[in-house]
Protein backbone atom coordinates (compact mmCIF):
# COMPACT_ATOMS: atom_id res chain seq x y z
CA UNK A 1 0.00 0.00 0.00
CA UNK A 2 1.25 3.49 -0.79
CA UNK A 3 0.95 5.69 1.99
CA UNK A 4 -1.92 8.38 1.33
CA UNK A 5 -0.24 11.04 3.84
CA UNK A 6 3.05 10.84 1.75
CA UNK A 7 1.37 12.22 -1.38
CA UNK A 8 1.66 15.85 -2.83
CA UNK A 9 -2.52 15.12 -3.94
CA UNK A 10 -3.23 14.52 -0.49
CA UNK A 11 -1.51 17.50 1.52
CA UNK A 12 -3.33 19.35 -1.61
CA UNK A 13 -6.73 18.62 -0.41
CA UNK A 14 -6.15 19.21 3.02
CA UNK A 15 -4.63 22.61 2.23
CA UNK A 16 -8.12 23.53 0.79
CA UNK A 17 -9.21 25.31 3.81
CA UNK A 18 -6.66 27.33 4.56
CA UNK A 19 -6.22 28.38 0.86
CA UNK A 20 -10.31 29.86 0.81
CA UNK A 21 -9.35 31.46 4.15
CA UNK A 22 -6.43 33.49 2.85
CA UNK A 23 -7.88 33.88 -0.22
CA UNK A 24 -11.20 35.65 1.02
CA UNK A 25 -10.22 39.22 1.49
CA UNK A 26 -8.02 39.51 -1.92
CA UNK A 27 -11.05 38.13 -4.01
CA UNK A 28 -13.86 40.67 -2.13
CA UNK A 29 -12.29 43.01 -4.26
CA UNK A 30 -11.30 41.39 -6.93
CA UNK A 31 -14.99 40.39 -7.21
CA UNK A 32 -16.55 43.42 -6.85
CA UNK A 33 -14.27 45.19 -9.60
CA UNK A 34 -15.53 41.93 -12.16
CA UNK A 35 -19.13 42.71 -11.72
CA UNK A 36 -18.74 46.71 -11.99
CA UNK A 37 -16.99 45.44 -15.28
CA UNK A 38 -19.42 43.05 -16.42
CA UNK A 39 -22.19 45.56 -15.69
CA UNK A 40 -19.86 48.07 -17.39
CA UNK A 41 -20.00 45.89 -20.65
CA UNK A 42 -23.46 45.37 -20.46
CA UNK A 43 -23.32 41.82 -20.63
CA UNK A 44 -26.53 39.72 -20.95
CA UNK A 45 -25.08 36.22 -21.06
CA UNK A 46 -21.83 34.81 -19.86
CA UNK A 47 -20.56 31.70 -21.42
CA UNK A 48 -18.36 29.42 -18.83
CA UNK A 49 -16.00 26.78 -20.71
CA UNK A 50 -13.04 24.65 -19.60
CA UNK A 51 -12.22 21.00 -20.27
CA UNK A 52 -12.69 17.73 -18.21
CA UNK A 53 -12.69 19.68 -14.27
CA UNK A 54 -12.64 23.40 -15.32
CA UNK A 55 -15.89 22.11 -17.92
CA UNK A 56 -17.22 20.74 -14.50
CA UNK A 57 -17.12 24.10 -12.66
CA UNK A 58 -18.91 25.87 -15.60
CA UNK A 59 -22.09 22.80 -15.25
CA UNK A 60 -21.95 23.93 -11.19
CA UNK A 61 -22.30 27.23 -12.13
CA UNK A 62 -24.86 27.25 -14.58
CA UNK A 63 -27.44 26.85 -11.91
CA UNK A 64 -28.46 30.11 -10.64
CA UNK A 65 -32.09 31.37 -10.50
CA UNK A 66 -33.26 32.87 -13.51
CA UNK A 67 -31.89 36.88 -13.58
CA UNK A 68 -30.96 39.30 -15.93
CA UNK A 69 -27.52 37.45 -17.25
CA UNK A 70 -27.91 34.13 -18.92
CA UNK A 71 -25.63 31.70 -17.48
CA UNK A 72 -24.27 28.69 -19.76
CA UNK A 73 -21.78 25.65 -19.40
CA UNK A 74 -20.28 25.28 -22.95
CA UNK A 75 -16.99 23.16 -22.37
CA UNK A 76 -13.86 23.96 -24.37
CA UNK A 77 -13.52 20.65 -26.09
CA UNK A 78 -17.42 21.94 -27.76
CA UNK A 79 -16.17 25.31 -28.69
CA UNK A 80 -13.00 24.27 -30.36
CA UNK A 81 -14.74 21.61 -32.62
CA UNK A 82 -18.45 23.23 -32.91
CA UNK A 83 -17.35 26.78 -32.51
CA UNK A 84 -20.23 28.26 -34.06
CA UNK A 85 -22.42 26.13 -32.56
CA UNK A 86 -21.31 27.44 -29.08
CA UNK A 87 -20.52 31.28 -29.67
CA UNK A 88 -21.71 34.32 -31.67
CA UNK A 89 -19.75 37.48 -32.31
CA UNK A 90 -21.69 39.82 -28.94
CA UNK A 91 -19.92 42.48 -27.95
CA UNK A 92 -22.55 41.51 -25.03
CA UNK A 93 -21.17 38.08 -24.05
CA UNK A 94 -18.64 36.82 -22.12
CA UNK A 95 -16.55 33.92 -22.22
CA UNK A 96 -15.40 32.66 -18.58
CA UNK A 97 -12.39 30.25 -18.99
CA UNK A 98 -11.12 28.23 -16.29
CA UNK A 99 -7.88 25.97 -16.64
CA UNK A 100 -5.25 25.10 -13.62
CA UNK A 101 -2.31 25.37 -16.27
CA UNK A 102 -4.01 27.21 -18.88
CA UNK A 103 -2.07 25.36 -20.95
CA UNK A 104 -4.30 22.80 -22.52
CA UNK A 105 -4.70 22.49 -26.41
CA UNK A 106 -8.26 23.78 -25.94
CA UNK A 107 -7.58 26.78 -23.56
CA UNK A 108 -5.16 27.78 -26.34
CA UNK A 109 -7.34 26.47 -29.21
CA UNK A 110 -10.63 29.05 -27.61
CA UNK A 111 -8.16 31.74 -27.42
CA UNK A 112 -7.26 31.97 -30.71
CA UNK A 113 -10.75 31.28 -32.07
CA UNK A 114 -11.68 34.31 -29.28
CA UNK A 115 -9.16 36.27 -31.26
CA UNK A 116 -10.11 35.24 -34.70
CA UNK A 117 -13.60 34.31 -34.98
CA UNK A 118 -15.29 35.81 -32.37
CA UNK A 119 -13.33 39.49 -31.62
CA UNK A 120 -16.12 41.24 -30.12
CA UNK A 121 -16.79 38.89 -27.28
CA UNK A 122 -15.09 39.58 -23.86
CA UNK A 123 -13.08 37.17 -21.85
CA UNK A 124 -12.55 36.79 -18.43
CA UNK A 125 -9.94 34.27 -17.52
CA UNK A 126 -9.47 32.41 -14.26
CA UNK A 127 -6.59 30.29 -13.91
CA UNK A 128 -4.09 28.94 -11.27
CA UNK A 129 -0.58 29.63 -13.64
CA UNK A 130 0.28 33.01 -13.96
CA UNK A 131 2.67 31.80 -16.18
CA UNK A 132 0.28 29.88 -18.38
CA UNK A 133 -1.52 31.19 -21.87
CA UNK A 134 -4.89 32.68 -19.98
CA UNK A 135 -3.26 34.44 -17.92
CA UNK A 136 -0.44 35.53 -20.67
CA UNK A 137 -2.27 35.69 -24.04
CA UNK A 138 -3.15 39.26 -25.19
CA UNK A 139 -6.98 39.46 -26.84
CA UNK A 140 -7.00 40.89 -30.40
CA UNK A 141 -10.28 42.61 -31.75
CA UNK A 142 -12.18 44.63 -29.59
CA UNK A 143 -13.06 42.69 -26.44
CA UNK A 144 -12.19 43.00 -23.18
CA UNK A 145 -10.00 40.42 -21.02
CA UNK A 146 -9.72 40.47 -17.23
CA UNK A 147 -7.35 37.50 -15.75
CA UNK A 148 -7.77 36.16 -11.88
CA UNK A 149 -4.24 34.74 -11.42
CA UNK A 150 -5.53 32.18 -8.29
CA UNK A 151 -3.07 32.12 -5.35
CA UNK A 152 0.32 30.00 -5.98
CA UNK A 153 -1.11 27.05 -3.83
CA UNK A 154 -3.70 26.09 -5.91
CA UNK A 155 -1.42 25.08 -8.87
CA UNK A 156 -1.99 21.25 -8.00
CA UNK A 157 1.32 19.49 -8.63
CA UNK A 158 -0.53 16.18 -8.10
CA UNK A 159 -2.31 14.59 -11.02
CA UNK A 160 -5.83 14.94 -9.85
CA UNK A 161 -7.52 18.82 -9.68
CA UNK A 162 -8.17 19.46 -6.26
CA UNK A 163 -7.85 22.71 -4.30
CA UNK A 164 -7.77 24.15 -8.54
CA UNK A 165 -11.42 22.96 -8.70
CA UNK A 166 -13.02 23.95 -5.76
CA UNK A 167 -11.12 27.73 -5.44
CA UNK A 168 -11.52 28.42 -9.18
CA UNK A 169 -15.52 27.48 -8.19
CA UNK A 170 -15.63 29.75 -5.33
CA UNK A 171 -14.14 32.72 -7.38
CA UNK A 172 -16.08 32.34 -10.07
CA UNK A 173 -19.58 32.38 -7.96
CA UNK A 174 -17.87 35.48 -5.95
CA UNK A 175 -17.52 37.00 -9.44
CA UNK A 176 -21.12 36.17 -10.70
CA UNK A 177 -22.93 36.46 -7.91
CA UNK A 178 -23.19 39.46 -6.11
CA UNK A 179 -22.46 38.66 -2.06
CA UNK A 180 -21.46 41.50 0.19
CA UNK A 181 -19.62 38.93 2.14
CA UNK A 182 -17.77 36.69 0.78
CA UNK A 183 -14.50 36.15 2.72
CA UNK A 184 -17.26 35.30 5.58
CA UNK A 185 -18.04 32.69 3.00
CA UNK A 186 -14.92 31.15 2.55
CA UNK A 187 -14.37 31.34 6.27
CA UNK A 188 -17.42 29.63 7.19
CA UNK A 189 -16.69 27.04 3.81
CA UNK A 190 -13.04 26.42 5.52
CA UNK A 191 -14.26 26.05 8.92
CA UNK A 192 -16.70 23.17 7.72
CA UNK A 193 -14.11 21.29 5.42
CA UNK A 194 -11.81 21.41 8.29
CA UNK A 195 -14.54 19.35 10.07
CA UNK A 196 -15.58 16.83 7.30
CA UNK A 197 -12.09 15.92 6.54
CA UNK A 198 -10.90 14.77 9.54
CA UNK A 199 -14.50 12.37 9.59
CA UNK A 200 -13.86 11.68 5.65
CA UNK A 201 -10.97 10.34 6.76
CA UNK A 202 -12.02 8.68 9.76
CA UNK A 203 -14.44 6.65 7.52
CA UNK A 204 -13.56 5.69 4.46
CA UNK A 205 -15.79 3.14 2.73
CA UNK A 206 -14.43 0.01 1.15
CA UNK A 207 -12.94 0.80 -2.18
CA UNK A 208 -15.93 -0.85 -4.74
CA UNK A 209 -15.76 -2.24 -8.20
CA UNK A 210 -17.79 0.63 -8.88
CA UNK A 211 -18.81 3.99 -7.60
CA UNK A 212 -21.70 5.75 -8.85
CA UNK A 213 -22.31 9.52 -7.85
CA UNK A 214 -25.94 11.41 -8.00
CA UNK A 215 -26.69 15.09 -7.56
CA UNK A 216 -29.59 17.10 -8.45
CA UNK A 217 -29.06 20.61 -10.52
CA UNK A 218 -25.63 22.15 -9.22
CA UNK A 219 -25.06 19.35 -7.85
CA UNK A 220 -25.15 17.46 -10.91
CA UNK A 221 -21.97 18.53 -11.66
CA UNK A 222 -20.36 17.60 -8.45
CA UNK A 223 -21.14 14.25 -9.34
CA UNK A 224 -19.84 13.89 -12.30
CA UNK A 225 -16.41 15.78 -10.88
CA UNK A 226 -16.39 12.95 -8.35
CA UNK A 227 -16.93 10.02 -10.41
CA UNK A 228 -13.52 11.75 -12.62
CA UNK A 229 -12.01 12.15 -9.63
CA UNK A 230 -12.24 7.91 -8.07
CA UNK A 231 -11.78 7.35 -11.83
CA UNK A 232 -8.82 9.46 -12.60
CA UNK A 233 -6.84 8.63 -9.05
CA UNK A 234 -7.39 4.83 -9.17
CA UNK A 235 -6.39 4.95 -12.68
CA UNK A 236 -9.62 2.93 -14.07
CA UNK A 237 -9.56 0.21 -11.67
CA UNK A 238 -12.89 1.58 -10.01
CA UNK A 239 -14.77 1.94 -12.51
CA UNK A 240 -17.55 4.95 -11.98
CA UNK A 241 -20.65 6.87 -13.21
CA UNK A 242 -22.54 9.57 -12.36
CA UNK A 243 -25.84 11.20 -13.29
CA UNK A 244 -28.46 13.27 -12.24
CA UNK A 245 -30.47 12.10 -9.00
CA UNK A 246 -33.87 11.26 -10.59
CA UNK A 247 -31.91 10.71 -14.27
CA UNK A 248 -30.48 7.61 -12.88
CA UNK A 249 -34.36 6.25 -12.73
CA UNK A 250 -34.06 6.27 -16.54
CA UNK A 251 -32.01 3.56 -17.35
CA UNK A 252 -28.59 4.61 -16.15
CA UNK A 253 -29.84 2.44 -12.91
CA UNK A 254 -28.91 -0.63 -14.59
CA UNK A 255 -25.21 0.35 -13.72
CA UNK A 256 -25.45 -1.06 -9.95
CA UNK A 257 -24.67 -4.99 -9.98
CA UNK A 258 -23.48 -5.90 -6.88
CA UNK A 259 -21.21 -4.79 -3.69
CA UNK A 260 -21.23 -0.99 -5.26
CA UNK A 261 -21.08 2.34 -3.40
CA UNK A 262 -23.66 4.88 -4.44
CA UNK A 263 -23.14 8.50 -3.22
CA UNK A 264 -26.11 10.35 -3.11
CA UNK A 265 -25.83 14.12 -2.91
CA UNK A 266 -28.76 15.44 -1.31
CA UNK A 267 -30.23 19.30 -2.27
CA UNK A 268 -29.96 21.92 -0.06
CA UNK A 269 -33.39 23.28 -1.42
CA UNK A 270 -36.06 21.41 0.36
CA UNK A 271 -38.09 20.14 -2.56
CA UNK A 272 -34.73 19.38 -4.43
CA UNK A 273 -34.12 17.13 -1.10
CA UNK A 274 -37.57 15.25 -2.18
CA UNK A 275 -36.40 13.61 -4.82
CA UNK A 276 -32.95 12.89 -3.94
CA UNK A 277 -34.29 11.07 -0.63
CA UNK A 278 -36.80 9.37 -2.72
CA UNK A 279 -34.21 7.64 -4.68
CA UNK A 280 -32.06 6.65 -1.95
CA UNK A 281 -34.91 4.85 -0.43
CA UNK A 282 -35.69 2.78 -3.51
CA UNK A 283 -31.88 2.63 -3.91
CA UNK A 284 -31.55 0.45 -0.72
CA UNK A 285 -34.82 -1.34 -0.86
CA UNK A 286 -33.93 -2.81 -4.29
CA UNK A 287 -30.33 -3.17 -4.48
CA UNK A 288 -29.82 -4.60 -0.68
CA UNK A 289 -26.27 -5.50 -0.96
CA UNK A 290 -25.12 -1.70 -2.45
CA UNK A 291 -23.86 0.33 0.22
CA UNK A 292 -25.67 3.98 -0.29
CA UNK A 293 -24.22 7.01 1.46
CA UNK A 294 -26.06 10.55 1.36
CA UNK A 295 -24.27 13.93 2.03
CA UNK A 296 -25.70 17.07 3.03
CA UNK A 297 -28.04 17.84 5.91
CA UNK A 298 -28.71 16.90 9.54
CA UNK A 299 -30.14 13.69 8.56
CA UNK A 300 -27.18 12.65 5.79
CA UNK A 301 -24.58 10.18 6.69
CA UNK A 302 -22.19 13.00 6.30
CA UNK A 303 -22.96 16.31 7.31
CA UNK A 304 -21.91 18.95 5.77
CA UNK A 305 -24.41 21.79 5.24
CA UNK A 306 -23.26 25.38 5.86
CA UNK A 307 -24.33 27.83 3.57
CA UNK A 308 -27.81 26.34 1.67
CA UNK A 309 -26.91 26.88 -1.39
CA UNK A 310 -26.16 23.99 -3.38
CA UNK A 311 -23.15 26.37 -6.16
CA UNK A 312 -21.45 27.25 -2.75
CA UNK A 313 -21.26 24.56 -1.37
CA UNK A 314 -20.29 22.38 -4.12
CA UNK A 315 -16.56 22.42 -2.89
CA UNK A 316 -17.53 20.58 0.13
CA UNK A 317 -19.53 17.88 -1.58
CA UNK A 318 -16.77 17.14 -3.67
CA UNK A 319 -14.25 16.65 -0.56
CA UNK A 320 -15.73 12.86 -0.09
CA UNK A 321 -14.63 11.70 -3.67
CA UNK A 322 -11.46 13.54 -3.48
CA UNK A 323 -10.37 12.15 -0.13
CA UNK A 324 -12.08 8.32 -0.76
CA UNK A 325 -9.99 8.26 -4.26
CA UNK A 326 -6.19 9.37 -2.07
CA UNK A 327 -6.82 6.32 -0.11
CA UNK A 328 -8.53 4.02 -2.46
CA UNK A 329 -5.31 4.81 -5.03
CA UNK A 330 -2.90 4.13 -2.16
CA UNK A 331 -4.48 0.87 -1.38
CA UNK A 332 -4.19 -0.33 -5.29
CA UNK A 333 -0.09 0.83 -4.55
CA UNK A 334 -0.43 3.38 -7.22
CA UNK A 335 1.34 6.65 -7.29
CA UNK A 336 -1.03 8.90 -6.36
CA UNK A 337 0.45 12.13 -7.62
CA UNK A 338 1.04 10.12 -10.97
CA UNK A 339 -1.58 6.99 -11.60
CA UNK A 340 -0.78 6.18 -14.88
CA UNK A 341 3.12 6.56 -14.61
CA UNK A 342 4.75 4.61 -16.84
CA UNK A 343 1.34 4.16 -19.27
CA UNK A 344 2.28 7.23 -21.41
CA UNK A 345 -1.50 7.71 -21.82
CA UNK A 346 -3.31 10.15 -19.77
CA UNK A 347 -1.01 13.18 -18.57
CA UNK A 348 -1.41 16.15 -16.37
CA UNK A 349 -1.78 18.56 -18.46
CA UNK A 350 -3.79 18.03 -22.45
CA UNK A 351 -1.75 18.45 -25.02
CA UNK A 352 -0.42 17.17 -28.94
CA UNK A 353 -4.26 17.91 -29.76
CA UNK A 354 -4.35 18.70 -33.77
CA UNK A 355 -6.13 22.52 -34.19
CA UNK A 356 -7.52 22.60 -37.35
CA UNK A 357 -8.23 26.31 -38.54
CA UNK A 358 -12.04 27.52 -39.22
CA UNK A 359 -13.56 28.37 -42.36
CA UNK A 360 -14.54 31.84 -42.04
Amino acid sequence: MTKPQDSLTWNEIFAQPDIWTAWGPQLQKCADDVRAWISQKQITEIVFAGAGTSAFVGEILSFSTPGPIQLRSVATTDIVSCPYQCLRNDPQLLVVQFGRSGDSSESIGTLDLLDTQFSKVHRLNITCNPNGALATHLPAGSGEQRVIALPEATHDSGFAMTSSFTTMLLTALACTNHQPDVASRLTMLAQTAETLLRRLTAMPPSRPERAIFLGSGALKGVARESALKVLELTAGQTMTSWDSTLGFRHGPKAVITGQDLVVIMIHPDPHTALYDWDVAREIKAQYPHASVVTLGGEDCDVVLRTLADARWEACLYVLAAQLWAVIWSGQLGLNIDNPFEGKGNLSRVVSGVTLYPVAV
